[in-house]
């Protein structure tokens, strides 16, 4: 027996709530904000150029019109995007809404005020990493050392990518899988943000003599306009601990050439707070749903996909997404 629909009323009630929070142009903006990332209550103060108030007030206008949702991280709540759902009264235009407002543009200050921010996040990553680099390996075991993914990933890699061209890693570590992308790859680029951890990577090459590996210290994505284009994008255990996941994946996709892959391993979510001091960790894992929708919004299509065991109450993800030719 098919399940009663709502009343009339339910239905009006509903979709009234939903056209109120988007009927506001200053809403709309923080719509587009939370298209980049999650964003804490002060943060999008800051970035709005608003008090917390008058902030708290649309947030929650935007919450009862299914807009946006809260998410716990650590002791921080955070604020992002509500996605579509196909089966409620206003999917279709909530999805058509969307979509309009990532084709649009920022307000110019407000897209400055966006980037102060997020290069805020960004020091902070850098900063743990340049002083945590002995430490990492240890730490990183609490979680998922390399073993427990890195064959997954590589089967995925090249099942989904040819050999030759040229790979670029995000946040390599101590380049052990810089090593597995050498031996399948004309040219690879190695892209970190600590100096620290660079140095790793380059003990590591150097004792396996890899000549075709490039070390660069940068930031992602902002590093992204000055490097060639790659037939393979990874990011392997990072995302995590990048200030604006997002935003960092449409670098990515941008960055590949037509047909290209972008590899993704990355912890799915999880309620660890711990991990956040311990571990440098930003974000608590990702949902399926989260990096499948970032990714079909920079234009990749999902390839394939593996979920490994649990270890330390941590599960593994491992993602392809395929770049479409034109």
């Amino acid at each position: 027996m098919n399940a009663q629909a709502p009343d009339a009323p339910e239905i009006t009630d509903h979709l009234a709530g939903f056209l109120k929070a988007a009927g506001d142009p200053l809403r709309l903006q923080v719509l587009q904000v939370l298209g980049q990332n999650s964003f804490g209550v002060l943060e999008l103060c800051d970035i709005m150029a608003m008090k917390q108030s008058g902030m708290s007030h649309h947030l929650k206008v935007l919450a009862q019109g299914g807009l946006v949702e809260k998410r716990r991280e650590g002791n921080s709540i955070f604020y992002r995007r509500r996605l579509p759902q196909a089966d409620s009264v206003e999917g279709a235009l909530h999805e058509a809404l969307l979509a309009e407002l990532d084709d649009g543009h920022l307000d110019p200050g407000v897209a400055e005020r966006l980037e102060q921010v997020q290069s805020q996040r960004a020091e902070q990553s850098r900063a743990y990493f340049a002083r945590h680099a002995e430490q990492v390996d240890d730490q990183q075991e609490l979680i998922a050392d390399y073993e427990q993914y890195a064959e997954q990933a590589l089967e995925l890699l090249t099942r989904a990518c040819p050999e030759g061209g040229t790979a670029l890693e995000i946040g390599p570590g101590d380049g052990q899988f810089l090593l597995e992308l050498a031996a399948r790859f004309d040219s690879v680029l190695g892209l970190d943000n600590a100096e620290a951890m660079l140095e790793r990577a380059r003990q590591s090459l150097a004792v396996a003599k890899r000549q075709n590996v490039q070390l660069i210290l940068g930031e992602w994505p902002a590093s992204a306009t000055t490097l060639p284009t790659a037939d393979a994008v990874v990011l392997n255990m990072v995302l995590h601990h990048l200030p604006a996941p997002a935003s960092a994946i449409s670098a990515a996709a941008r960055q590949l050439n037509d047909g290209g892959t972008l590899l993704i391993t990355d912890l799915c979510r999880h309620d660890q707070h711990w991990a956040h001091e311990a571990c440098g960790d930003f974000w608590l894992g990702f949902e399926e749903a989260d990096l499948v929708d970032w990714a079909g919004r920079a234009g990749l299509e999902l390839q394939e996909s593996q979920f490994l065991a649990l270890r330390n109450g941590f599960q593994v993800q491992v993602r392809t997404f395929r770049k479409s030719s034109k």
